[in-house]
Formats: C-alpha cells, structure tokens, sequence
C-alpha cells in the first residue's frame, strides 16, 4: 500500500512538472530548428543523456529518494517559470527545465552509482541546450569586443612600432583592423564553460577548485580569441590575406585548441567519490500526499495560465516621417507581416518598410532595444536565407553590411545602423544594447538598407546616401 502511494506521489508530481515544461521546451525545440537562433543545443542533450545513460547502467542504488527534496525543487521552479510566464522571457522559463534535470538526477540517484554524476553540475551543463550565444552576444558581446581589442593591442604592440588602438578598430601598417561581433570570442568563451561544467560533472568537485577552474577556462578563452586576433590583423600588416575563409577558420579552431588543451592539462580537480548515503529519508506524510498532489497540479495551470506583464515594453515612440521619393523613385510603402504586426502591438515600438525602386528602407524606433533590435542575420537565417558577414564601414554612417542568398539564388546587399536619440552612432546592435543597459543613450532606431547584390556600386552609395540625408543622418 505504501508503495502504491508512493507511485501515485510520483504520478502527480510528475504531471504537474510536464505541464509547467511543455510550453519551455516546445520554445527549446524550436531554438535548434529555428536557424535564427543559431543554436547548437541539441547536441549537448545527446552528450546529456550518454552521460546518463553510462550512469544509469553502471549500478543500482540502495534506499529510494526524498520526496520531500522533489515538492521543494518543484515549488522553486514554479517560482521561476511563474517569472518567465509574466515577464514574456522565454530563456527564464527554459530555465526550469535545467532544475527538473537536476531533480531526476537526484530521483535517479545518479551520484550514488558507480559512475556517478553531480546533478547540480549535470544541471548546469543543460543550460547549455539552451540558445545562450545570441543572449551573451547581445548583452555582453560590446565589452568582450573592447576586452579583446585591448589584449591584441598589448599583443601586437612589440611587433608593430605605428600599431594605432582606438576602441575596437586597430590601425596595424596603415591596415584598418575592426574586431567587430565575431571576433568578440562569446562562441570560445561559452565552448570553454560548457567545457569545464563537462568535467566537472564526473569529478565533482568542491566549490572553491570549480571556481578557480571556471575562471582559468575564462582566462585562457579570453586569451586565446585576442591571439586569434593579433594573427589575423598581424597577418594583415605583412601582406597574408588572413580573411580569406579556409584560413581564417584554420586560425580559429588552432587557436580555440590552444585554450582547451592547456585547460584539461591543467584542471584537475580532486574527484568525490560516489555517496553511500541517500540524499534523505524525509517523506511526506501520507496524510499530505493528496493534498500535496492537488497543491502541485493547480499551481502548475494556474502558472501557465497567468497574463503576461513584460516590464520592457518599449514606450511609445513616433514613427519617423518617410520621405515620398528618392532620387525621381516614388516610395511604396511595405505592409508588415502578421507577426511584426503582433510583436509591435505587444511589446510597443514602431516598424516601418519602405520600398524605392531598388532600394528597401527597414526602420525600427524603440525604447527597449534589447527586446526589439537584433542583426538583419536573424530574421534572414529565420527566413530560408544564407547570410555572410561582410564587415563594418564608417562613410557616411558606421554600418554592418551583410550579404543575403534568398532560397530563390537571388543575392542582396544588406546594411544596418543604429542612432539613439542623442546622437550615439554605431555598426553594432551589441553596443546599442551595451549603451542601453548601462543607461546612457534611452531611444534607439535601426536604419536597414536593402538593395539587389547586382545593383552598381555607385547606384547603390548614391541610394543610401539620399536615404541618410532625408532622414537627417
């Protein structure tokens, strides 16, 4: 009879978990099909669950888990997804995914096995499943950029007697050298994390060796991509074509194995051996095991029920008035799509599309970029298209210039700004939210320029530049 209620127990906690994770892990999935999240997740969930898996195999333990450490996990992750359910943060929602993980370690009481796993590290590792690059990009992409430049300016410095360093734009033999979004180094910084939460999940450490691993991982990350800059813009100098693709991969991947190595050389923290004792023998009381069952299923709907009352909703903002034609072409003004139409409507900010002959203006205005502005190469990836990043320039307007393949073959020049209100200009949609964040420049607008890839270049430069006068830029 115990063990019948001990089943149902488990019966119920476990449907009132799926119901708080079915809407975190349908955005998962779609987060690794979608290719505007360029998100590699799926593949640490297979390592996840190999992982598992070997655990499971190796032994049985002895003595069941305690329920009563799963109600209080359960109850913590209702907490957090009730979070993400009213600020509209899908990530913060996924983020009890990572706590259920961790409770099925314990139910399954993998750090008592042979092969024994840490579920709190184990947890971690899942964070990585889970589309962290675009968010570290975008949140701190701007300082890694100027950390990096620094470290490469220090780097070259010896070598280059005329080297100039001016934020993220280093002059090396009259070269012009931008670290721009991709040399930031978010992608070998969260590889060499996912790195050493990896080992840390079989050794187990103590807290104090973790840290001091975590932050040599960072260390060497954080060193490693400014070498990978300093060969690149030193290549440059001397006349190597460091930017052609097979190379400049070729120096990425040497250099992201130079941090790696040296790290699992280096880390390797005193392993824990497997428990020999459960968690707890705590239950809860048979006579609150009904009551608790009734408690988690109606937490559960009434969470994912709850309205949503995002705290950044961009304020209103005035549309910008669109001139009526450019150079003798008359503007055709471009519907939104139904989902444009919905997320402006939810989340304030305006949209505008305009088209002028050959040229595509995109202009969004907002007072929450963080939520609203992103780089053309997510809704172009999102869109079936293949998208290349081709540099920044500064004349007549700092821009990140892309080129988009749609799925027709036909190939597009795309470019973008970003101005806030006050006059701050910037390629980098990083450094808007950078500026943002830390309060200094409030509005923001992005100006999209898009033309056919055939059209002439100086058809093209005349477009744009009839574009940025007409809107005082």
């Amino acid at each position: 009879m115990e063990q019948r209620r001990d089943t149902l127990l488990w019966i119920g906690l476990a449907a009132a978990s799926a119901l708080l994770a079915l809407e975190p892990l349908r955005w998962l999935f779609v987060s690794w099909l979608d290719p505007s999240y360029q998100s590699y997740g799926a593949v640490y969930c297979i390592v996840l669950f190999g992982l598992v898996g070997l655990s499971l195999k190796s032994s049985t333990p002895d003595g069941p888990p305690a329920t009563t450490l799963a109600f209080g996990l359960f109850f913590v992750a209702a907490a957090i997804r009730l979070a993400g359910q009213v600020l509209a943060i899908n990530v913060l929602s996924a983020l009890t995914l990572a706590l259920d993980v961790f409770a099925l370690a314990v139910i399954l009481q993998l750090d008592r096995r042979k092969f024994a796993l840490s579920p709190g590290w184990l947890a971690l590792f899942f964070l990585f499943a889970l589309p962290l690059g675009p968010i570290l990009q975008r949140v701190a992409g701007f300082p890694l950029q100027m950390a990096s430049a620094d470290l490469a300016c220090q780097m070259l410095t010896p070598f280059f007697g005329d080297l100039i360093c001016e934020g993220t734009r280093l002059r090396v033999n009259g070269i012009d050298v931008l670290v721009d979004l991709p040399c930031s180094g978010a992608s070998g910084l969260l590889l060499m994390v996912s790195l050493w939460t990896f080992v840390n999940v079989w050794y187990r450490p103590r807290l104090l060796p973790a840290l001091v691993g975590g932050l040599i991982a960072v260390g060497l990350s954080l060193v490693g991509n400014a070498l990978r800059i300093s060969l690149l813009a030193g290549g440059l100098a001397v006349g190597i074509d460091t930017m052609e693709p097979t190379l400049h991969a070729a120096i990425g991947l040497a250099m992201l194995a130079a941090a790696a190595l040296p790290f699992l050389l280096v880390y390797r923290p005193a392993a824990k051996a497997p428990r020999r004792a459960p968690h707890g023998t705590r239950r809860i009381h048979k006579a609150l095991r009904g009551p608790a069952i009734l408690l988690a299923l109606i937490t559960a709907l009434a969470i994912t029920n709850a309205p949503r009352r995002p705290v950044d909703l961009s304020a209103p903002v005035a549309a910008v008035q669109l001139p009526m034609q450019l150079l003798g072409e008359r503007g055709t003004p471009v519907v939104l799509t139904a989902a444009e139409e919905y997320y402006f409507t939810a989340y304030g900010g305006t949209a505008q599309k305009m088209q002028y002959g050959p040229l595509g203006l995109n202009i969004v205005r907002t007072t929450s970029p963080l939520r609203h502005l992103h780089s053309p190469a997510t809704c172009l990836l999102g869109m079936g298209y293949s998208v290349r990043f081709l540099g920044t320039r500064f004349d007549p307007l700092p821009s990140s210039v892309y080129e988009a393949t749609g799925p027709d073959g036909r190939v597009w020049n795309v470019e973008v700004s970003f101005v806030s209100d006050d006059g701050h200009r910037t390629a980098s949609v990083e450094e808007a939210v950078w500026s943002w964040l830390n309060g200094s420049s409030r509005s923001w607008q992005s100006v999209q320029r898009i033309t056919p890839k055939s059209l002439p270049h100086d058809d093209r430069i005349s477009f744009e530049r009839a574009a940025l006068a007409a809107l005082d830029l």
